[in-house]
């Protein structure tokens, strides 16, 4: 893949956000999976009336979903789209600039677990344009402050450089061309839905990333225009690598190539366990720079107790050391983490790179 020579498919977004990222440090949301547990949604609610009855009404008796749905959590786009739609706003009146779309797992892959996979297609098209919904609605009310949506490509439930069978480390349960057809599909729905970027976040396996990414520049060839990426990887462990062993810097080495508007980390780590490997991409990367880290580490519970005071206060360090352009946060954070985060980075500039805005801009 080359430079990118493909229009912008919608050029005044596209302009409003270059123009923010120039002004500003951006403020993505935070975990989405966190506030929908609030919620202690039951079979019921994933279902809705749609799947009630053991089959998809709207692909018809021959469509059955035999499985339970309950922690299916891109399903409720569809079941209930007045939470999913109440979460995105809560985002943005804490601060949001950016919200990412419910699809982390809206990809055929993932959803073939709940027997759901014709649906992927539907559920990228419909996140993205309810997210589109909400962004329009509070941008009404703050037009001096336009509102973007993040159109979320999740790293599915296969890898292709790892073996899922311990037994047989040479044995891969994916291709790339099988994640490349998933990728387009998810994709091409989410810019149908009006996703003003596309983010393949929580990159563990790059080779996956790297069919997320072939597959959009098809989409982008397919549709005669393109829209920003941004690429956002996971370290791990304290090994400060990826699940298929990259390095932050040897993880923007494989994929700078498609020159994205931003590459960072999220999810895994908290801020502090994060700090070393957001200042090593910001020292060699040409592009903008973003992290969205956890509440800390978990807990013996599977919890996380970092107050959004505790992480509000990492991440400013994080800003006053001119490493961010954008941040937000992941598993464990909520709105008042994110308004904790906005307030603590406001006024602070955000990183510049003068060779990232003649090159990629």
């Amino acid at each position: 893949m080359s430079a990118p020579t493909l229009p912008w498919l919608h050029p005044q977004r596209v302009a409003l956000l270059q123009q923010a990222l120039r002004e500003r440090i951006l403020i993505i949301d935070g975990a989405m999976g966190t506030m929908i547990q609030r919620h202690a949604l039951e079979e019921a609610d994933f279902r809705g009336t749609r799947f009630a009855d053991g089959f998809d009404t709207q692909a018809g008796p021959d469509a059955q979903v035999p499985h339970d749905l309950k922690g299916n959590n891109d399903l409720l786009t569809l079941t209930r789209p007045d939470i999913i739609g109440g979460i995105h706003t809560e985002y943005l009146q804490a601060g949001a600039d950016l919200v990412e779309t419910n699809t982390f797992n809206a990809n055929s892959a993932s959803q073939s677990d709940y027997g759901l996979s014709h649906l992927a297609a539907e559920l990228n098209l419909e996140g993205a344009r309810l997210a589109r919904a909400c962004c329009d609605a509070v941008e009404a009310q703050t037009p001096d402050k336009p509102r973007f949506v993040i159109g979320v490509l999740g790293p599915t439930s296969r890898t292709a450089s790892i073996s899922p069978d311990v037994n047989d480390p040479g044995y891969r349960n994916t291709s790339f061309d099988a994640l490349r057809m998933l990728y387009f599909e998810a994709a091409d729905a989410l810019i149908e839905g009006g996703a003003d970027t596309l983010m393949v976040e929580t990159v563990f396996d790059t080779l996956n990333a790297k069919a997320a990414l072939y597959a959009i520049e098809e989409v982008f060839d397919a549709r005669g225009g393109r829209v920003p990426v941004m690429i956002s990887g996971t370290i791990t462990d304290a090994s400060g690598r990826t699940l298929s062993g990259q390095t932050a810097e040897a993880f923007h080495a494989s994929i700078a190539h498609v020159r994205p508007l931003s590459v960072g980390l999220n999810c895994a780590l908290g801020a502090r366990d994060l700090r070393p490997h957001v200042e090593t991409l910001a020292q060699v990367a040409d592009c903008y720079i973003s992290a969205h880290p956890n509440a800390g580490l978990p807990n013996a519970f599977g919890g996380y107790d970092e107050t959004p005071e505790d992480m509000a206060t990492v991440l400013k360090e994080f800003a006053s050391a001119g490493l961010l352009n954008l941040v937000g946060g992941c598993c464990g954070t909520s709105p008042d983490h994110i308004r904790a985060i906005a307030d603590a980075v406001r006024g602070l500039p955000p990183r510049r790179s003068e060779e990232r805005v003649e090159r990629n801009e």
